[in-house]
């Protein structure tokens, strides 16, 4: 059951996707909502560091505490229209080091909640995607920046190759496939199926213990599993796509897979990712 969820709120006064989409969850579920908002420190090259005045370093971050607080506002404010439990914190970070901040934070959470990172933005909202799906041991939940709608369920579509990072999502799942109208078990390949079995049934009957109307869906790779996946999820109507998250680990730092990264990069939906 999801009953304490953490969202990362976007800088700002203007609309927060991952925000309101953080409180429509934490509506079907009654369950109490922290949102996070970061006052970054300035971004300064070091080349240049000794000859930027401190006058200017100091209202640069004034600016940043700014757009943090008005986040902070705004999060309030939609707590309190939807009636919801819940709390805010306004932390400093540098914006290389607020995605392991995040993901910290995010161990006493059941689920995370952030944006998808806009193009020509400063990616700190990829970073916040990477430290809660490798630092917090739970599940993050990316929602497109050009999401309007709130949480729909009627139609989930669970990605499975039956692998650890896929059975992960799947479990850190279940509260929300449970309440799915139909979940499609969808699995990407380039071969046929083999000895007359169709892959994913083991998925699929235990997904049936649990009163949950699945169908198993086998497509072909059409380019590459992010793609084909997003391509799956807008022709059935998708609302809710959940996979595993990949990624290895390079010099101590988590660099995400390809198919994670194709997702996070184009996504149409709203993506849970665990890892």
């Amino acid at each position: 059951m999801i009953k304490d969820i953490l969202v990362h709120l976007s800088p700002g006064e203007r609309r927060d996707p991952g925000a309101e989409f953080a409180i429509s969850v934490a509506t079907m579920f009654r369950a109490s909502i922290t949102g996070i908002a970061f006052a970054y420190e300035p971004i300064i090259p070091p080349s240049i560091f000794g000859a930027i005045p401190a006058e200017l370093i100091a209202a640069q971050k004034q600016e940043s505490v700014k757009a943090a607080e008005a986040a902070v506002t705004r999060f309030q404010e939609g707590l309190r229209r939807a009636d919801l439990k819940g709390g805010t914190r306004l932390l400093d970070a540098s914006v290389s080091a607020s995605g392991d901040l995040f993901g910290r934070v995010a161990r006493v959470f059941d689920l995370s909640i952030v944006t998808q990172a806009e193009p020509e933005s400063l990616g700190a909202e990829d970073l916040v995607v990477e430290g809660a799906l490798f630092e917090s041991g739970r599940p993050v939940l990316v929602v497109p920046y050009i999401q309007t709608a709130p949480i729909a369920l009627d139609r989930v579509l669970l990605a499975w190759d039956g692998s650890r990072p896929a059975a992960r999502a799947c479990a850190d799942a279940l509260p929300l496939l449970t309440r799915a109208g139909r979940v499609d078990v969808v699995m990407v390949t380039g071969e046929p199926a083999k000895n007359g079995k169709m892959p994913g049934t083991d998925i699929a009957q235990h997904l049936a213990r649990h009163d949950i109307k699945v169908d198993v869906k086998r497509i072909s790779d059409a380019g590459g599993i992010g793609e084909t996946l997003l391509s799956y999820a807008a022709a059935s109507g998708g609302d809710l796509l959940v996979m595993g998250g990949y990624g290895h680990s390079r010099l101590r730092e988590f660099v995400l897979g390809g198919a994670t990264r194709g997702i996070l990069d184009a996504m149409t939906l709203p993506v849970l990712l665990s890892h």
